[in-house]
């Protein structure tokens, strides 16, 4: 076999290979023996078909379409190693030439990883927030924690602002009860803005035993974004009692004997967040930096195919989910098609930019994943997606996608290594000091699935 290859563009190349007709020969007898199996001649057996009363019969073109279709794979294969070429996807193939006896030449144009030059990156600047905690942040996360051990308890008055009511609501369209517009014994608190608009005005004062009605548009069921006519029957009122912020909460809602104690770890807590928040800015930062640095040629192919793909996963799986259909989800969003559209190249240019950046990273400081590390990756995987670690470990190897989790953590390493050499500073000015791979590679995760895509395992 003689193969050439012509670079069409710095991400695509055309192969041209030419193979001898002899080395057809194990394509040819496997294509006697496929459609020996798969047809019948009066006076021989099932299997036993001599090759010329193949031809005869049933065409020698028929035998070599079969034989070239299943040594295409192998010759293509054989050519991209060759031309020790990194392709993406799929390739187009024209058969040029096609010689009983003598020669099967073709063509093949596939895309390709484009060479990057990875200029020295050690001078990358970035400025991130600064971890602080104020009192406020504190009271705020001790309130929310309070809020967790409130009580109800029925009263025999008006319902008020933060009561806990039961209702039964009843919603009309144009005179009529809609079929889904009737429920009943639904638990409501009064100012949380959740169910209709106009809920809240409606049922403060009013008792338990008592009704109201008011007008509010639908925000879903048959008649959403209609405006309905809607009774609210209050049949109950609870008042709901916050605990006092004193020692006995403490050892309530915690593992402290003391007030203070609490709020002492609620601002360590705090300061952890932050500092991981802090992380995660600088990571993104540094990356945004780094992409800037390097001229990445994009493969069109490969692009298309992933705005594709991201659009796919949205209306088929996280929409559908919801419920929504593309046209919904972007008047939600507040957004034009051609808007949307824009931001999904600009996603998928981005996460592809960082695929190759980094992939590259990992080739020149001879980057390695040792098992340990594939395996906290894929616990913290396997807990995003909703699965247990045995569940998830078993989709990734039935579906064969362990060398993508090792690209995945790979690339986190790559970037890790990017931050470390990089000034990071606080808005205060102080230098931060990052270490932290396991983040590193949540923040490539990210980038690279900007779109939203899910987190469980797919090609």
């Amino acid at each position: 076999m003689k193969s050439a290859v012509e670079t069409l563009n710095p991400t695509r190349v055309r192969l041209t290979v030419e193979v001898p007709f002899e080395e057809l020969k194990p394509s040819l007898d496997a294509a006697y023996k496929k459609i020996n199996q798969q047809v019948t001649v009066k006076g021989f057996r099932q299997g036993k078909i001599p090759a010329r009363v193949i031809d005869q019969r049933f065409g020698r073109g028929a035998v070599l379409e079969e034989a070239v279709n299943d040594a295409l794979p192998k010759f293509y294969t054989e050519a991209v190693n060759e031309g020790e070429l990194n392709v993406l996807g799929q390739p187009e193939v024209d058969i040029t030439e096609l010689k009983d006896g003598e020669l099967l030449a073709f063509t093949a144009e596939v895309d390709i990883r484009p060479a990057l030059e990875i200029p020295d990156y050690s001078g990358i600047e970035v400025e991130v927030d600064a971890v602080e905690v104020s009192e406020e942040d504190i009271d705020k996360s001790v309130e929310q924690l309070r809020e967790r051990f409130a009580t109800t308890s029925p009263v025999e008055r008006a319902a008020q602002d933060g009561d806990v009511l039961t209702l039964n609501l009843e919603a009309k369209v144009d005179g009529e009860v809609l079929e889904d517009g009737v429920a009943q014994g639904v638990t409501y608190t009064v100012g949380s803005g959740e169910l209709l608009d106009g809920i809240d005005e409606a049922v403060t004062g009013v008792e338990a035993g008592n009704s109201a009605t008011f007008t509010s548009e639908l925000k879903g069921g048959s008649a959403e974004g209609k405006e309905a006519e809607v009774t609210v029957e209050v049949t109950e009122v609870k008042s709901r009692e916050l605990p006092e912020l004193d020692d006995d909460f403490a050892q309530l809602a915690s593992e402290f004997d003391t007030f203070e104690e609490l709020r002492a770890d609620s601002r360590k807590r705090l300061e952890q967040m932050k500092k991981y928040d802090q992380a995660t800015q600088a990571q993104e930062k540094v990356l945004d930096e780094l992409l800037k640095l390097v001229e990445v040629p994009m493969p069109e192919k490969l692009l298309e195919d992933e705005i594709q793909t991201r659009k796919h996963n949205l209306v088929n799986h996280q929409l559908g989910q919801m419920g929504l259909d593309l046209a919904k989800y972007l008047e939600i969003q507040g957004k034009s098609e051609e808007e949307f559209d824009a931001e999904t190249k600009e996603q998928a240019e981005k996460g592809i930019k960082t695929q190759f950046i980094l992939d590259e990273l990992v080739n020149k400081e001879k980057l390695n994943v040792s098992q340990e590390e594939l395996t906290e990756h894929l616990m913290r995987r396997a807990q995003s997606s909703g699965m247990s670690p045995d569940q998830f470990a078993q989709a990734v190897v039935e579906g064969g996608q362990v060398p993508m989790l090792v690209g995945e953590v790979a690339r986190g390493k790559a970037l890790a290594v990017v931050v470390e050499a990089a000034t990071v500073k606080d808005s205060n000015g102080e230098v931060i000091d990052l270490d932290d791979e396991d983040e590193t590679a949540e923040t490539v995760e990210a980038t690279e699935a900007e779109a939203g895509a899910e987190e469980q395992p797919e090609a």
